[in-house]
């Protein structure tokens, strides 16, 4: 796998210093408020919205197709791993990181920001990159199990660190919370594949 997790980040905190440059000045006071009302000042030192800031934004809009992108890989287990407890895994990372997307969804919405666009995956750190998830989907038994492992490692490693950049950054209680459940559900995940690439 070639994936730069530092160049990630760079570009994360370009796109997050871009997100505050472009916000106007006003603050919103509720999550309902329009868009314009709700974007952060200009000055690095502007106080965030009462209800969120850039950084939970930034969280949201990174995160969801980061956990996409897992559930896609999970997907792809029930019909080529050779492994049970990949397979179960896989299972439990869908179940788990599909409500987290549409509580995701729910919080743009409500907070007036835009979805994730088409493209921006690149952008995030542990992403697979598309000859990574074409070596995915075409391998099969003892050798699925162990790239599976091996770039779902990585994917996670990838948003524990988003996880924990919302968590110091961020202003939002229930986005910082799901940062939190995150880092602990996947470092404890991370744990468990280099168990299953050890025995394999």
């Amino acid at each position: 796998m070639r994936i730069n997790r530092k160049i990630g980040f760079t570009i994360a905190g370009g796109a997050l210093a871009l997100l505050t440059a472009c916000g106007g000045n006003g603050a919103a006071t509720t999550a309902d408020a329009e868009p314009a009302a709700t974007a952060a000042a200009t000055s690095a030192a502007a106080q965030p919205s009462p209800s969120f800031n850039d950084a939970d934004v930034m969280f949201a809009q990174m995160m969801i197709p980061h956990h996409e992108q897992a559930v896609e890989m999970a997907e792809l287990a029930p019909g080529r791993a050779g492994d049970a407890e990949i397979k179960e895994l896989a299972a439990k990372i869908k179940a788990a990181q599909d409500p987290e997307i549409q509580t995701m969804k729910g919080w743009l919405a409500e907070w007036g920001k835009p979805a994730p666009s088409e493209g921006m995956g690149h952008e995030m750190p542990g992403i697979m990159s598309a000859e990574d998830m074409k070596k995915l989907e075409g391998a099969k038994g003892k050798s699925f199990d162990k790239l599976f492992a091996e770039q779902m490692i990585a994917h996670h490693k990838g948003a524990i660190d988003m996880a924990r950049t919302e968590q110091a950054s961020g202003s939002n209680p229930q986005a910082k919370e799901l940062a939190k459940a995150i880092e602990t559900a996947q470092q404890a995940e991370v744990a468990q594949m280099q168990g299953i690439l050890d025995r394999l």
